[in-house]
């Protein structure tokens, strides 16, 4: 795990250097820069595996021929190195010999083998070309610029302004538009015009500076598998429980110590069943929890430690001891991001990490099993938008007529064209609040819902309404605001965090298994809870659904009501990110008034224009 970075054509290994500086905190154990005849490669370590220096990076081929700058973890890598073992002399005991040498074996025929989290360049000083890969579903981030001359690329933003000190800071309107409706900025967009993500699944080349780019793996093509509903109950998890744990086991492979994030749900106690299960040594689990019970799942946490037999470790917080972390979240999120569970993301990595240098997570169970109460309400109205439109237009003036804002959401709902565009009206922050962009940004940008459209178009026929919104969530919600957000917290603090529900085997299982496993009645996730109940007793983890919630709204209020107004007050500065700033200011009353709560779209413009102050200095 580490801080990438890399640049073909000339630069000054100064600047080089003052890139890899930005990213020091991804990788605190080594810190190196090489020259490779026409390109540049750094790297920041954060040694997991073979930790001598012989396994630093940037890692020469044993020809010479061949140079890898790697961030994340190839999980399998004895497998590979067992294939290959005939092939090659070998130096190390690490992922990334084993990786480089793949590369070389196989070329792009390498990334089908692969199980793990990378983003990765490879320079072949013969040819004079550059190879670069991100991981199937976008754990590790990758960002690249390129205008013909110079391609760079680096695991953040910020390092490629350092290692390009004249590179334009423009913003990118259409990202803009997704950020503010989403909360995010999907790939392949980045706030600014000039950088971009590679997206999951996908890998670049660069060859005489010409750039292209191949997709190499995606899940949207992936059928149901209708048959699988007529397996009894008792055969689909004797399938399921041998690939979950599975992909447990293949992340407990460490050379440091290792542990779990516990919040005591259904995801977080089955992975740490099969870290207890798996492991030789006594698994610590990590929660932190709050002293006010809305918000406190630590009993719960406690309640499946003790269940499990783990050597658990918990700190108590006050909620608003979060906001200490407001330095934290400025400086490292130096992409715009409106997701406040950053907040105790980073807490618990920064209580982890004063423990162990690897940390377990859960992500990934609900959208590949059916997890959110959106899907439920998108397959329910998937019966609405196949009847007749005026109806549902009808349905939607008739509820508009309520004084609850409930239910003038709802009817914005049906008033969308199609399901598609419920569904991101749905996942939305900006909901019916779009008088809040400028019309220019409006008119010449395209809308959330077109870019789900767009995406819908790969995805497999006879998919039901459920079914494309847990796709549309694997392909933009999960990279590009849950996964980010855990890499950027946990790596601020040296903390490498690994996803074992993200395992390809199982994302590939979980797509061809029908909606009926995974959604039954009002039971979300329906199969891998009970495939939880195999591990720990349901009276311990059935509960609501809590995830990491934040009082945002009063904290708007009360504790940073004067931060927030200040920033509001900023008209210019409103005004040039596209916003209505008469509006914002008529949102920002009324949730002052308490008579409507505006936490989520106001967080969102609060989050973006404290960014723009920090890392844009507008």
């Amino acid at each position: 795990m580490c801080g990438i970075v890399g640049v073909v054509g000339d630069v000054d290994s100064n600047l080089v250097l003052n890139a890899l500086a930005t990213l020091r905190n991804r990788g605190p154990d080594g810190y190196r820069a090489t020259a490779l005849n026409g390109a540049t490669f750094g790297q920041t370590r954060l040694a997991i595996i073979d930790l001598r220096e012989v396994a630093s990076q940037p890692f020469e081929s044993a020809c010479g021929r061949y140079v890898m700058t790697f961030n994340g973890e190839i999980y399998n890598f004895a497998e590979i190195r067992q294939e290959l073992a005939g092939q090659f002399s070998w130096r190390t005991q690490s992922d990334t010999e084993a990786l480089l040498n793949a590369h070389i074996a196989w070329g792009k025929n390498a990334l089908p083998k692969l199980r793990g989290m990378f983003a990765y360049a490879v320079w072949d000083r013969q040819e004079r070309s550059l190879f670069v890969a991100r991981d199937r579903l976008g754990v590790k981030p990758l960002y690249f610029f390129n205008d013909g001359h110079t391609f760079a690329f680096a695991s953040r933003p910020r390092a490629l302004f350092d290692l390009l000190p004249n590179l334009s800071r423009e913003i990118d309107t259409q990202a803009l538009r997704y950020y503010f409706e989403s909360g995010y900025i999907p790939a392949p967009h980045s706030l600014y015009k000039c950088i971009k993500k590679l997206s999951p699944g996908h890998y670049l080349t660069v060859n005489d500076g010409a750039v292209s780019i191949q997709r190499y793996w995606s899940m949207h093509e992936i059928p149901v598998d209708e048959s699988l509903s007529k397996m009894s109950e008792r055969d689909l998890l004797d399938e399921l429980d041998p690939i979950v744990e599975r992909a447990v086991r293949r992340r407990l492979i460490s050379d440091v110590p290792l542990g779990a994030f516990l919040s005591g749900g259904i995801d977080s106690s089955l992975v740490t069943a099969y870290m207890c299960k798996n492991s030789p040594n006594r698994v610590s689990t990590f929660t932190i929890g709050f002293d006010d019970p809305r918000f406190d799942e630590s009993g719960h946490a406690a309640a499946v430690a003790r269940h499990l037999g783990t050597d658990h470790h918990q700190q108590l917080l006050k909620v608003a001891d979060l906001l200490n972390l407001m330095p934290d979240v400025q400086r490292e999120y130096d992409e715009p991001l409106s997701d406040a569970s950053a907040f105790p993301t980073m807490a618990v990595s920064l209580f982890a990490r004063q423990s162990v240098k690897v940390a377990i997570s859960s992500d990934g169970g609900d959208e590949v099993f059916g997890g959110y109460h959106y899907y439920r309400i998108a397959q329910q109205l998937e019966r609405l938008y196949s009847r007749n439109p005026a109806l549902r237009h009808v349905a939607s003036a008739m509820l508009r007529m309520i004084p609850t804002r409930q239910f003038r959401l709802l009817a914005s709902v049906l008033s969308r064209s199609d399901g598609i565009a419920a569904f991101a009206f749905m996942r939305g922050v900006i909901k019916d609040n779009q008088s809040v962009l400028s019309n220019d940004l409006r008119q010449t940008t395209q809308p959330l819902s077109a870019l789900f459209a767009e995406r819908a178009t790969s995805f497999a026929s006879g998919l039901s309404a459920a079914e494309r919104a847990m796709r549309l969530d694997m392909s933009f919600t999960l990279p590009d605001d849950y996964l980010q957000k855990v890499d950027v917290a946990s790596m601020a603090f040296s903390l490498e965090v690994r996803e074992p529900l993200l395992d390809t085997e199982m994302v590939e299982w979980g797509a061809r298994l029908p909606l009926s496993w995974k959604i039954r009645g009002s039971t979300n996730k329906y199969l891998l809870r009970k495939l939880a109940y195999r591990h720990v007793p349901a009276a311990i983890i059935d509960r609501p659904k809590q995830g990491f919630g934040l009082p945002m709204a009063t904290w708007l209020r009360v504790g940073l009501k004067p931060w927030a107004s200040e920033l509001l007050q900023k008209k210019a500065t409103v005004e040039e990110l596209g916003l209505n700033h008469q509006e914002i200011q008529r949102l920002w009353g009324e949730h002052q008034s308490s008579r409507y709560d505006h936490h989520t779209i106001l967080w969102t413009i609060l989050s973006l224009l404290q960014f723009s102050q920090v890392h844009l200095m507008l």
